[in-house]
């Protein structure tokens, strides 16, 4: 069902623009665009700096907005913790030459600006006012409500702590991790003594069909057993398997059982892996279920909780993985932050703060239908 939001002026606009980008927004730029009347989502960026190139900053998000497919206008919306200046020549709104930039920009790119606005703790104002004037905050009104979409009063970043995992599920998700770390990490496994721990036993059986374990961990992630969770952190700690679980994950059992023969084949014959395959990470193709991805970022988000410090880089980068495949870089940036402290060199995290950086999202992203993840929040 689509949910119809509509703005008579620009304090009922901004009243809505949380809920288009399912938060409320901080020392960002929101970029919202138009086909027609109608916008159908909003993208972020971080508020451009004293040292930023704003050719390159306005460059990048017309770029952007550009490729959402069928767009013809933009609205701008500034949310800054700095309030305007006021001088002899009237009030200056904060980032005022940066928005101007942008607003020429696209101009030149042929999109026609629907808005341009700012949010401050003091007012709201806008751009394309010849003498800007402060309005009241009381003004936009309270955020409409949209069927499934939740509290929208958190910022972009609401929504990335990790859910509490007590003591004791730790320590016994940690034990049951280095017992199956033990029995599987040699060239060949010997006969089994009656020894091993049922924990562990546990999680080697559920590992006997790699794709049909991928595949069930999307069951109530949060009623994981410690053995089952530690099968999932020994599997994200290695590539050949994250990637299956990933890939899987975004489209589906076929493709995590094609994933997971490519990638043996290459290890043991240096086959290369097939285009449509490779070309799922990059964010390229058919666009995946977003309700797949957000139970799998569940999944990932528990195991990281559970597990030690040392296990943890496998889950946040999946989870930096699955926030940027759903459109939402600024949660995979905080994920790959996390990441970067336990280990700096960790490959895939390496290879997604690249692609973030540039401000590459999935081309899925920016396809306005009713199937797409969520629209891109950089």
């Amino acid at each position: 069902m689509t949910t119809v939001l509509r703005a008579s002026d620009s304090a009922d606009f901004l009243g809505i623009v949380p809920a288009l980008a399912g938060f409320t927004p901080r020392r960002s730029v929101v970029l919202l665009p138009f086909q027609g009347s109608r916008t159908h989502g909003a993208m972020r960026l971080d508020l451009p700096t004293a040292d930023t190139d704003l050719e390159a900053y306005a460059d990048a998000a017309v770029g952007l907005i550009s490729r959402v497919t069928g767009t013809d206008a933009v609205a701008v919306v500034v949310y800054s913790d700095d309030g305007p200046e006021q001088t002899v020549d009237g009030l200056v709104l904060p980032v005022a030459v940066a928005v101007d930039e942008l607003l020429w920009r696209a101009e030149d790119a042929g999109l026609r600006i629907v808005d341009a606005l700012c949010v401050t703790p003091r007012g709201w104002s806008s751009y394309l006012a010849d003498e800007p004037r402060l309005g009241d905050l009381d003004e936009l009104g309270p955020v409409p409500e949209v069927p499934g979409l939740g509290d929208v009063a958190g910022d972009q970043l609401a929504g990335t702590a990790l859910p509490v995992a007590d003591l004791a599920r730790k320590e016994r998700v940690a034990r049951a991790l280095n017992e199956i770390g033990e029995l599987l990490d040699h060239d060949a496994i010997g006969p089994l003594t009656g020894r091993e721990s049922p924990a562990a036993l546990a999680g080697i059986v559920a590992l006997a069909d790699i794709p049909a374990f991928f595949e069930s961990m999307l069951e109530k992630p949060e009623d994981a057993s410690p053995s089952t969770t530690a099968a999932l952190l020994w599997c994200l700690d290695r590539p050949v398997f994250r990637d299956v679980a990933l890939a899987q994950w975004a489209t589906g059992m076929d493709g995590g059982i094609r994933t997971l023969q490519a990638q043996l084949s290459f290890a043991r014959d240096g086959h290369m892996i097939s285009d449509d395959l490779g070309a799922v990470f990059l964010g390229m193709g058919p666009a995946p279920d977003a309700d797949r991805l957000r139970l799998a970022l569940g999944v990932v988000r528990h195991a990281a909780a559970a597990a030690p410090r040392a296990s943890r880089p496998g889950p946040l980068t999946a989870a930096a993985w699955l926030s940027w495949a759903l459109g939402r870089s600024s949660h995979a940036g905080h994920y790959l932050d996390l990441v970067h402290e336990i280990d700096p060199d960790y490959g895939l995290a390496a290879l997604l703060r690249t692609m973030i950086e540039a401000t590459l999202l999935p081309e899925w992203t920016f396809r306005r239908t009713a199937t797409a993840p969520e629209g891109p929040t950089t």
